[in-house]
Parts: structure tokens; sequence; C-alpha cells
């Protein structure tokens, strides 16, 4: 299976050396220094069980390799209009897309069903360009639960003892790609979950994003100091519950609550791929994991008094520090 992934950041790198390992033909897009260090040593992953050493194809220009059996997308919802020219050249007749992202993803309404069906997200998806270059047909949505971190040029360092990813196709049906891909990344520490309800593992993660990522720009701490915070522990808990009370409106019900949160994260040093683009005044994915879920908030006629001032506030130092301009 030739599997090229979009995008060399942690997730990305991390994704390609599993599939690597996992016997698949894989190929990386990536740029300046991580570029370089792939080419010479291939991408290393250093997790809890195990550290990898995976010789793969790198590359910054895509319509150098020949279209592939599927492309993983892996970088942040920001990146994506300037990503379509180079997607088109990976793509064959039957090539599938999958994108593992943050937030709330271009396709949400694809396939949904019900009045909502086929509506525009404009924010994550400006002039459709992702519609047009890749469609809904050939995508699959993708929800990875893994604390990842580029350590140093094509190094990778997981926090996660455990990684859990969900995949699924907007329309909800089976897909032999899915199970494809998931052959070559299923090892004991790596659980792939086919499923038809892709948008209810969205929400799921989504919840804790919410949470974590709103604190995390406000305090730039990980969860293990922010949340040891008596005020900082009861915002997380409104946080969680009105975040839970949007999924529920969207039918996403997750079964996910703030203890359960808590529980989670509470000892996490790792912090947030969304405060780490703050403090160092890279283009956030505040619209995929904040305003879109607003959004739909309003939509719905979800009272969201915690989310909306916490999201404003991080609005206020993202336009600062040059990270968001929405």
């Amino acid at each position: 299976m030739k599997v090229c992934v979009y995008g060399a950041g942690a997730i990305g790198c991390y994704l390609a050396g599993r599939l690597s390992t996992g016997g698949a033909e894989v190929s990386v897009i990536a740029r300046g220094n991580n570029l370089a260090a792939i080419r010479q040593c291939g991408i290393t992953v250093k997790a809890p069980l195990r550290q990898i050493a995976a010789p793969v194809t790198a590359t910054d220009d895509p319509a150098a390799l020949v279209p592939q059996d599927l492309v993983i997308v892996a970088v942040k919802a920001p990146s994506l209009p300037s990503i379509a020219g180079g997607l088109a050249p990976l793509l064959g007749a039957d090539t599938k897309v999958a994108f593992v992202m943050n937030g709330i993803p271009w396709w949400y309404f694809h396939a949904h069903g019900g009045p909502f069906d086929g509506r525009r997200l404009p924010r994550i998806d400006p002039d459709d360009v992702m519609l047009k270059t890749v469609g809904a047909d050939r995508t699959i949505g993708g929800v990875i639960f893994a604390g990842c971190d580029v350590v140093a040029p094509g190094v990778v360092h997981v926090e996660t003892p455990r990684t859990r990813l969900i995949l699924g196709r907007p329309d909800g049906r089976p897909s032999s790609d899915i199970e494809a891909l998931a052959a070559h990344l299923r090892d004991d520490d790596f659980v792939v979950e086919p499923t038809a309800h892709i948008r209810r593992g969205i929400w799921s993660k989504l919840q804790m994003n919410i949470c974590s990522g709103l604190m995390g720009c406000l305090t730039n701490a990980s969860p293990r100091w922010s949340y040891s915070q008596p005020a900082c522990e009861q915002a997380v808990r409104r946080l969680c519950t009105e975040a839970g009370a949007i999924a529920d409106a969207m039918g996403c019900p997750t079964g996910f609550d703030a203890d359960k949160l808590l529980t989670r994260v509470r000892n996490q040093v790792h912090k947030t791929s969304i405060a780490q683009d703050l403090e160092n005044g890279r283009p956030m994915e505040f619209d995929s994991m904040f305003g879109a879920p607003l959004d739909m908030a309003r939509l719905m006629s979800v009272p969201t008094p915690t989310f909306d001032l916490l999201a404003e506030l991080v609005k206020v130092r993202a336009r600062v520090a040059g990270s968001y301009d929405g």
C-alpha cells in the first residue's frame, strides 16, 4: 500500500513511522529542517513501549511522487488552502484521503443528513478549496488520541502509552481502504477503530481539546499545572459541560463528563499543540477547535457562557501574538 503523509509535524511523523514499520510504502511531504533530517536519517519515534527507526521517502514536491493509494493529511486546519495544489498530483482515480486533524473538519456536514446536510464551513474550507480538490466521496475522517512532540527534526516523542485512532467515512459506510490502513498501523500500543459514527469520535476529542486548549492558551501551561488550580478546575468543568451540550444538540452524545476528563488528563505534562502554536506565534487552529463549535452552539441555541468568554480571551491573545487574524 502506497501511503503519503502530508505534513511532517508530530502526528504526521508518528503515523509515517508506524506505517513504515507496519509494511506500507511510505512517503512524507516535509519542509525545512524536518525535510533534511528525514532524508538523511529517516524518522525516529520514541514511544513509551518502543523506539522506531523508519526510513521513508521525503520530499517537498508532491509532483515528484506517483499517485498514492491513500494520502493522510496531518497539517493543521489553517494550512489546508495552501496544500490544495500539492494534494492534486497525489490523487489517482481510487485514492482516498484521510484527514487526521483536530477540531471540526471541513467535510463535517457532507452526508450528514437532515436539514444541515451539505452545509459549507467557510471558516475551515474557504472558497471550498478542499471540496473542489479532494471531494467528500474520497474522504476519510480521522481522530487520534496521542500526546506527541517533535523534539528534534525528524524525531518524535510520544507521551501517550497507548494510541487510539478512530477512522470513518462521512457517510458512515464501511471501507476496505480503512481496513487496509488499519492493518499497517495496529500494534499492542496502537489501537485503530473503524466506525460508522466518525462525528461522535470528533466530538469526543473536541470536548477535551476545547478544555485543554483554552486553558493551555490562557495559562501557557500543561493540564498538570493549570488543572491543579481550583478555579481553573471549575472553569474546565463548566467548559466540558457546555461542549458536551453542543455535541448532544448535534446528535453526537459523547458520554464524556468532567470527571472522566480530569481523570484522563490531570497529570498530562504535554502542553497542547494549540498552546504551543500561540506561544511560538504560529497560525492557530482557532476556527476548527473553537470558532466552528461555537457557530454550532448558536445554530442549535445552546448557551455557552464560559466557552464564549474564554474563547474571546484567547482570540485577543492570539491576535496580539499574530497567530490569528479572524
